[in-house]
């Protein structure tokens, strides 16, 4: 069509502005729609019950800034922690993908991330700082934590209940849980949440949404 028939085409002229709009609307529609839907979810959710699982014991780590970092730091904090390596090449990208996501709807509170390596004779402080600034992680808000193995591991069997162990996969790499752990104020676990199920971020997010509810700052 020649810019001559359409400009003598009105017609022709808003029916190109419509289908333009449609182009740029649409997928915008289609985000608030799915955020819409989230959090119809994430509020339906929250209504169940969950249970407690036991308190996490008292630990003291390295965070990638090379700052000691433990439970103490933790108290009377709301935190989801998680269970990853900076090289691994299975489900950590996944999970720590999943935890970035989370900082977006959790800055307004003080729930607090924390990133547990399993692979801590290699992840140094330095080495996560790096990983830590890939994922773009909000200083203060999200701490990765490393320390001795016997430590760490000690820590994620007997406190988490989760399995780990080094060595012992492909290639002698670690092998771990994809769970990511909620834990309350009191340092209670109050539920497990597996990476790798469609619903699992909504799921851990209405949880959350309750126990801020039911435990204020």
């Amino acid at each position: 069509m020649s810019t001559s028939t359409v400009a003598s085409n009105p017609g022709a002229v808003r029916k190109t502005h419509v289908w333009n709009f449609f182009l740029l609307g649409f997928p915008l529609f289609i985000a608030a729609g799915l955020f819409v839907l989230r959090e119809i979810e994430v509020h339906r959710l929250a209504s169940r019950a969950f249970q407690a699982y036991g308190t996490v014991p008292a630990f003291a780590l390295t965070n990638q800034d090379g700052q000691s970092f433990g439970g103490a730091d933790l108290a009377g904090k709301i935190w989801i922690a998680d269970f990853v390596y900076s090289s691994c090449p299975g489900p950590c990208p996944m999970i720590s993908s999943r935890m970035s996501e989370m900082q977006k709807p959790l800055e307004k509170t003080d729930v607090h991330l924390v990133s547990f390596s399993v692979d801590p004779e290699h992840d140094t402080p330095a080495v996560l700082r790096q990983y830590a600034d890939q994922l773009k992680a909000q200083p203060g808000r999200w701490d990765f934590l490393t320390g001795p193995t016997s430590a760490v591991y000690d820590l994620i069997e007997h406190g988490f209940k989760l399995p780990v162990a080094g060595h012992a996969g492909v290639n002698g790499q670690p092998v771990h849980s994809a769970r990511m752990v909620l834990v309350d104020r009191r340092g209670q676990v109050r539920g497990y949440y597996d990476v790798a199920e469609p619903d699992a971020i909504t799921t851990l997010l209405a949880d959350t949404s309750r126990l801020l509810k039911e435990q204020p700052r």
